[in-house]
């Protein structure tokens, strides 16, 4: 009996042992197929967070609210100070109170071993009034400077739509982060130029926005009509270079500066080569009237192609709405 009793229990033993495995095989490829399930739904959430925005953009945008009434946003990217030139013997309390009696301040960060800092303002015309009260000043023997910070999170945005307003501009890229300030720019007339500016509090937002509108199309109104986005190059036209900024035992601005305003004579050397310049200037400027001759052809003919479409596209809708109606 103790035989047919080993001989029943091991097929019986054997079966829980593979009921085993199999569970254990069903659990792994569950897990495997879970985990990979929720890479792809966390993929798929990072890929769709900026349609999701978009999907309460959809149109028509003829409701947006007007900025007009609306008061400037505070501690912005435009009212963030660099401070060159410190003292090594300067502290961070000295550094911020510097700056106290100009408004509120949100940021300060201060580099003593190489003599710089930051710090951002409330607003824009404080850090203004701040600005050109210290530029210059003297701090324990050193000449303080003073310019507004470069923003690392402002972008140009190209090809608009002469229809996109800077609430519209603002909106639409607002679906990358938190937009601080959004223009379109427009020329003496108030007409766009079909170029505008967006800020970002972020500059992680900011590089969200220039990889989706490379890789994608961005389109802002109804028209097929891509906006092209870019870093902005950012000038200093307000405060120019002043002359105290010339360090004036340079051996070049010594040089240079030997000889004052004057016009050229006819004849002369200085003539010669002052027309050869001159010249050369002005096949840079024929150039690029005729290069930019081609671009606006180009664009009108695009124009002409691109309405010719969407009469198409249209009236394909329409056939294949009136056929699935028959």
């Amino acid at each position: 009996m103790s035989v047919n009793v080993k001989e029943e229990g091991l097929p019986a033993e054997a079966n829980k042992n593979e009921n085993r495995e199999n569970r254990r095989r069903d659990n792994r490829q569950g897990r495997q197929i879970g985990r990979g399930q929720a890479n792809d739904n966390n993929q798929w959430a990072r890929k769709d967070v900026v349609k999701e925005r978009l999907e309460f953009m959809s149109g028509p945008t003829t409701n947006l609210v007007s900025k007009e009434n609306v008061s400037a946003k505070k501690f912005t990217g435009r009212c963030r100070l660099f401070v060159g030139n410190l003292p090594p013997s300067i502290t961070d309390e000295e550094f911020r109170k510097m700056f106290e009696q100009f408004g509120e301040i949100a940021e300060v960060f201060l580099h003593k071993q190489k003599g710089f800092g930051f710090v951002k303002l409330d607003t824009r015309q404080n850090a203004e009034n701040a600005k050109a009260a210290l530029d210059f000043t003297m701090k324990d023997g050193k000449s303080l400077r003073v310019r507004f910070a470069t923003h690392g999170a402002a972008l140009k945005v190209k090809n608009l739509s002469p229809w996109v307003s800077n609430e519209l501009l603002e909106a639409s890229f607002a679906i990358f982060g938190e937009v601080e300030r959004a223009v379109v720019i427009v020329d003496d007339r108030g007409r766009p130029v079909g170029e505008g500016i967006v800020e970002y509090s972020r500059k992680q937002s900011a590089q969200m926005a220039i990889k989706r509108c490379t890789e994608g199309c961005l389109l802002l109104t109804s028209s097929p009509r891509p906006v092209v986005v870019e870093p902005l190059e950012q000038r200093d036209e307000e405060d120019g270079l002043p002359e105290k900024n010339f360090q004036k035992t340079n051996k070049q601005y010594l040089k240079e500066r030997e000889i004052g305003p004057r016009l050229a004579e006819p004849g002369t050397f200085e003539f010669e080569f002052a027309n050869r310049w001159k010249k050369l200037y002005e096949l840079e400027q024929q150039k690029r009237e005729h290069l930019e001759k081609e671009i606006e052809e180009g664009r009108r003919q695009l124009d002409e192609q691109m309405e010719y479409a969407i009469y198409e596209h249209e009236a394909n809708l329409l056939r294949e709405r009136l056929r699935h109606m028959e």
